[in-house]
């Protein structure tokens, strides 16, 4: 519901295709039947975005076809994956690796398989999209979802903190949202500690797995493959101090810039999908409704980056 209505409130699309291509998701989801990378994954991250979006006020800096890009992306992020890294598909020498010469190769096999499904007409929930329109929402969702390849997070967080840095608010449209969509994918630490436990078993299982296929291989165990050697909780704590609470600390600076800029009525700036949608993110009711119970951003950065020092590592030791 979280996707489907905002589809339908975009595209016009019949209620028939639009289930059509949900049935599709699921069913590639669980192709591989992977303990963690499967349609639940894609529901909770999915679920995450919304909120961000809702909750945290992001959707008041973005037109409506910008935020059914945002879910639209986080449902389709991880499709048809098959329980094995980029590492793996590379060392391997699988065929995908070969078709995205070793480069973001899970991330281009999701987008390539999800815009395939939309050459089928009884699949194409974007098809009353103009060219115009479906060319920036195709960009912008393929932006979003490369940027979940863990190979570019360091030098993304870089040029967002650069971009944070500035007096100015004047970060990308894309590069945003691309960044909260990595949040959301690795947000898991983030949340209570029977869902971060949860979501860390199944993980680790799906790891576990991939180092058995490589030793049959004959191939160098990748990094937490190896279920006799890897410490579970230390590679815990090494992703949560590296990657985690350092991309909540970027990503509550991000929102409470953006919150900042809508109190000062500041437009949705540069980057829109198109200029005939910026009419409608101002005046927005969601703003004054934000403003009006008190609710910022402030809140949302101490569950997002907050917990991690006082629940997660506290449980993790």
């Amino acid at each position: 519901m979280l996707f489907t209505d905002q589809a339908v409130q975009c595209t016009e699309i019949q209620t028939a295709v639009l289930e059509n291509f949900m049935i599709q998701m699921e069913s590639g989801y669980n192709t591989y039947k992977n303990p963690y990378h499967n349609s639940i994954h894609a529901a909770d991250v999915t679920q995450t975005t919304h909120y961000m979006l809702f909750q945290a006020g992001l959707a008041n800096w973005l037109t409506d076809m910008e935020v059914f890009a945002m879910l639209f992306a986080a449902v389709i992020h991880d499709y048809k994956h098959t329980g094995t890294t980029n590492n793996y598909h590379v060392m391997s020498r699988s065929d995908i690796a070969l078709i995205y010469n070793d480069r973001s190769v899970l991330e281009n096999h999701h987008l390539s398989e999800t815009f395939r499904l939309l050459k089928d007409q009884n699949l194409n929930i974007l098809q009353n999209l103009s060219r115009d329109e479906y060319r920036d929402f195709r960009s912008l969702v393929i932006e979003m979802v490369l940027g979940t390849d863990m190979t570019s997070h360091f030098n993304h967080l870089k040029i967002m903190k650069k971009l944070l840095a500035h007096q100015e608010f004047s970060v990308d449209k894309a590069k945003g949202m691309a960044l909260v969509l990595h949040c959301c994918d690795i947000s898991h630490p983030s949340k209570e500690w029977r869902v971060h436990y949860h979501w860390t078993k199944l993980l680790l299982e799906e790891f576990f797995q991939q180092g058995d296929k490589e030793k049959e291989l004959g191939l160098p165990f990748s990094p937490l493959c190896d279920r006799n050697t890897t410490p579970v909780a230390e590679s815990q704590i090494g992703f949560i101090n590296f990657i985690v609470s350092p991309s909540m600390e970027v990503l509550g600076t991000f929102l409470d810039k953006v919150q900042l800029a809508l109190t000062r009525d500041i437009g949705p700036g540069e980057g829109s999908l198109s200029a005939e949608h910026e009419e409608k993110t101002a005046p927005n009711p969601r703003i004054r409704s934000i403003q009006a119970s008190g609710k910022g951003i402030k809140s949302v950065s101490f569950d997002l980056g907050m917990i991690l020092e006082s629940t997660i590592k506290q449980n993790l030791l």
